[in-house]
């Protein structure tokens, strides 16, 4: 370990760095006029430009949980189906996002496109999709991956890496002549949005906002917020 005198000088030298860094953003802009008037649509479009631009990862997301105490946990995830309906992705119910959720519904989830100097921030409630569904996905996964949920107890205090091992070799033998099925404690969440904003990045930090808000009726209104 590096003696606490060296850690400090470095600690200041890192502080320095960012302080300083800086990065003016000027690929493209974003108006009310060049939105959809379905933020499904308009998010659709963005997510092929992420895709044709090489993003790495574009359906990369930050999902964002509250406790039922008020305590916010953030990770990524893999978004693996959106449509006018929401936004779905699959876990282990058990874990720790997973028993969040049960408590507390109300989710966030942030796309970050640096590539294309955007970002889309999502908020709404979250709830389980159809067993029918979560089947369909999970059959879909590599065999080893669904072997990988069966072995995990997500989010659960475990003794070591070996400890974990041994839980994958003991699933192996447990579906060495077998279909590997979805468990129960496994699936689908989707999220239905209440306000959706589109983040483009220019000049000057002038950032453009553009921010869908569901009405009681349905309709979303559309509006620009500073940045």
């Amino acid at each position: 370990m590096a003696p606490r005198s060296n850690f400090i000088a470095m600690e200041k030298d890192i502080n320095e760095y960012l302080k300083k860094m800086r990065h003016d953003f000027s690929v493209m802009k974003l108006d009310e006029t060049m939105v959809d008037k379905d933020p499904f649509d308009q998010f659709g479009s963005w997510f092929v430009a992420a895709v044709e631009a090489k993003v790495n990862e574009p359906n990369a997301m930050v999902l964002s949980t509250v406790s039922e105490s008020g305590r916010p946990s953030s990770r990524v995830m893999l978004l693996r189906h959106f449509s006018g309906k929401g936004f779905s992705f699959f876990t282990n119910y058990n874990s720790r996002k997973g028993k969040e959720i049960e408590k507390n519904p109300a989710a966030a989830i942030l796309f970050f496109w640096p590539e294309l100097e955007r970002q889309v921030r999502i908020e709404g409630k979250l709830s389980k999709v159809s067993a029918a569904e979560s089947d369909d996905y999970f059959l879909s996964r590599p065999r080893e991956s669904r072997i990988g949920a069966w072995a995990s107890p997500q989010s659960e205090m475990i003794s070591g890496r070996k400890a974990l091992e041994d839980f994958l070799g003991n699933m192996k033998d447990k579906f060495a002549d077998a279909e590997v099925i979805r468990p129960e404690w496994w699936g689908g969440f989707n999220l239905v949005p209440d306000r959706i904003e589109f983040w483009q990045g220019r000049p000057s930090r002038l950032h453009d906002r553009i921010c869908y808000v569901r009405q009681d009726d349905g309709t979303w209104r559309i509006s620009r917020l500073a940045p």
